[in-house]
């Protein structure tokens, strides 16, 4: 229900499970969906996966627009304030 949800962490970890049941496919869907949610991680295990070609070029360059997109929509200028305030804590 989490990755339902949106929980890019719980479409990661599904993307895994598929993965190591021999759903390739299934697997990249997963972590595209995490990776267009925000996840790093996802993002560099798609990655992986463009390199040996389990992921086209055109959905490897359109999640990482998406990817930028939802890591743009995240950032304010209070968010900002907060990270420096509590780096120098």
């Amino acid at each position: 229900q989490a990755a339902i949800g949106g929980h890019h962490m719980a479409r990661y970890n599904l993307g895994g499970i598929e993965w190591e049941n021999g759903r390739t496919d299934r697997a990249v869907k997963h972590w595209i969906i995490a990776a267009n949610l925000g996840d790093d991680e996802a993002l560099g295990t798609l990655r992986g996966c463009y390199d040996v070609g389990f992921v086209s070029k055109e959905n490897f360059s359109a999640t990482l627009r998406a990817h930028k997109a939802a890591l743009d929509a995240t950032k304010s200028p209070q968010r900002e304030a907060a990270e420096v305030f509590y780096a120098s804590c």
